[in-house]
């Protein structure tokens, strides 16, 4: 399918009318002076910016003046932010139109009253990040003005798209679409603004061809419907085989969504989704109702010139192309939020994504309340995207430290799995990603050890694996075992190998290194042939994709160059599965 009409920021809820407010905006640290230029949407502190300062500024300004033509008067227009970290403050020629608190989700602003049709508009965001806030959901970027060890360089500001959109005054607001798999039948849930009556047509095209229509009379702002594929799919066709999503197949369903008002069409939207179940049933993890072994790689999501925002849409594809060939069938997104984009391509060249939250450092009741409001708008976003089979709200322990203990970070730990399972029942979800598990779906297990014959005693069996204190601490707390649930190991690894001598890397880092192609290429078949030949365990996320910062320890040079191969990393990927 074809959406991304240069680079929609939101390519699963495409219309026509907008324009993208990407580019040079003027700039400036502390005060609106506005006395330099920035390159809108990559972080001053990275070089794509036309800045590239990494000094600390807590504070940040940037304005821009755009205009709207005169025949969009009429429509509502709508200013949207894919993503500012972390809180921001937004002005519309000189008026305060609204703010957002939190780094990874986008948010917008009807501007329709604010603006002068065919005249200069000036829009003014103020960016706040505490570089010293241990409460803030900030991921891996660190605290102080250098990489260091796992964190790498701080961000400040704007760092996803910026656009406009045209709308009519009633109009789609949102669509949920579920894939109901054993009923071979799809499920929308629908918003719209206003409460006048229409027609809401929705079609679905499957290869080019369109497979069924249905038109559902609106009577208010919302609504559910259901569209069973079996009764429009050809006879010929195997449902599992000619129309299931798998990273092996992943077909996708167009969608196309018209309010009506009679003959007259008020608003059109294009959308997509996948025909697929994940579920876990006698503690097998199944997708599409048939067990499927994870071939994980963690991806940070992080790029020398431009850090956490991807250079170009195309280094998005290229890093599934590369993850692809070498014989994996997923990502653990790693402390980050992707962009609407990366997940895009996810979907359609097929690649299993693990969603994760960035997570604090102290637990308190901001914290907590920063993390139930930001994690509502990513599952809330990312709903649609066939790719995410998994949520991840936490990560060892992180912001939780005391969680074997305390029982208010207990409870906390089990409301984010809970109001995650409140949201979305589709999805497999882990409560606390590593050790200290509570009340997850899946026991999983973060292993370091770089002895090839330490590492294979831990998985002689599920008893020596209870045996095993990942990073000194337990598997489970508060009495919980999770007996049943499937075993994967979604963290080992970690291997530093440098292919050339760089002074630069004198003080990078790694969990175990390697000083030869040959030393690495073994302690990489032994670690991965280890996991694959235990019967016990379901899959495993090696880490990591490529080098990020001062963690030399990715298959890929920070430059995407691999260190060895594709080949041979597919080789040891498929020692069994």
């Amino acid at each position: 399918m074809e959406i991304p009409r240069g680079e929609y920021p939101r390519p699963n809820f495409v219309r026509n009318d907008w324009t993208s407010l990407n580019g040079a905006w003027k700039f400036s640290f502390e005060e609106p002076v506005f006395d330099r230029t920035i390159i809108v949407p990559y972080v001053y502190e990275s070089a794509l910016s036309g800045i590239g300062e990494r000094a600390f500024h807590d504070t940040v300004w940037y304005q821009r003046n755009f205009r709207i033509d005169e025949s969009y008067k009429g429509k509502r227009v709508i200013l949207h932010f894919g993503a500012v970290d972390y809180r921001c403050k937004v002005y519309l020629n000189n008026q305060y139109i609204g703010g957002h608190e939190g780094g990874q989700t986008p948010f917008s602003f009807d501007i329709t009253e604010t603006i002068t049709f065919g005249e200069e508009n000036i829009v003014k965001v103020w960016v706040h990040d505490d570089h010293y806030d241990m409460e803030q959901p900030r991921g891996k970027q660190y605290w102080k003005e250098e990489p260091e060890s796992i964190f790498f360089m701080h961000c400040v500001g704007i760092w996803q798209s910026v656009w406009l959109e045209y709308l009519p005054s009633c109009h789609i607001e949102s669509v949920r679409i579920t894939p109901l798999f054993d009923e071979k039948a799809v499920r929308f849930d629908y918003r719209l603004t206003g409460q006048a009556e229409h027609a809401f047509d929705t079609e679905l095209i499957f290869n080019g061809q369109s497979l069924a229509s249905i038109t559902v009379k609106t009577s208010g702002s919302k609504g559910s419907f259901k569209i069973l594929l079996q009764d429009t799919a050809k006879k010929h066709w195997n449902f599992y085989e000619d129309l299931a999503w798998s990273p092996e197949h992943p077909r996708l369903f167009d969608v196309l969504f018209r309010l009506r008002k009679e003959e007259e069409i008020i608003d059109e939207v294009r959308s997509y989704f996948g025909m697929r179940k994940v579920s876990i049933e006698n503690g097998i993890f199944l997708l599409n109702n048939r067990p499927y072994y994870q071939k994980l790689i963690l991806d940070q999501g992080y790029w020398p010139t431009s850090f956490i925002t991807a250079p170009s849409d195309e280094a998005f594809i290229e890093d599934i192309r590369l993850v692809k060939e070498m014989g994996f069938n997923g990502v653990r997104k790693h402390q980050k939020v992707e962009d609407p984009r990366f997940l895009y391509h996810a979907d359609r060249l097929g690649l299993l994504v693990w969603g994760e939250m960035s997570s604090a450092y102290n637990y308190s009741i901001t914290y907590a309340k920063r993390i139930y409001h930001e994690w509502l708008e990513v599952i809330n976003r990312d709903y649609n995207h066939p790719s995410i089979v998994v949520w991840l709200p936490l990560n060892e322990s992180w912001g939780i430290q005391e969680i074997a203990t305390s029982k208010e970070q207990q409870a906390h730990t089990c409301a984010m799995y809970y109001m995650t399972k409140s949201l979305d029942t589709t999805r497999v979800v882990i409560d606390n990603d590593g050790w200290e598990h509570l009340c997850g779906d899946v026991w999983s297990v973060h292993d370091y050890e770089g002895n090839p014959d330490t590492f294979a005693k831990h998985y002689r069996s599920v008893e020596s694996l209870k045996e095993f204190k990942p990073a000194g601490k337990e598997h489970f707390v508060n009495g919980s075992s999770l007996e049943g649930a499937p075993i994967l190991i979604t963290e080992f690894g970690g291997v530093k190998y440098v292919t050339k001598v760089d002074e630069s890397l004198n003080d990078s880092w790694g969990y175990t290194t390697d000083d030869s192609e040959d030393a690495f290429v073994n302690r990489l078949r032994s670690l991965f042939g280890t996991l694959q030949k235990t019967k016990f365990v379901q899959g495993y996320c090696y880490t990591q994709l490529t080098d990020v910062a001062t963690e030399i320890n990715g298959l890929l040079t920070e430059d995407r160059i691999p260190k060895v191969p594709v080949e041979i990393i597919r080789e040891i990927n498929d020692q069994k599965h």
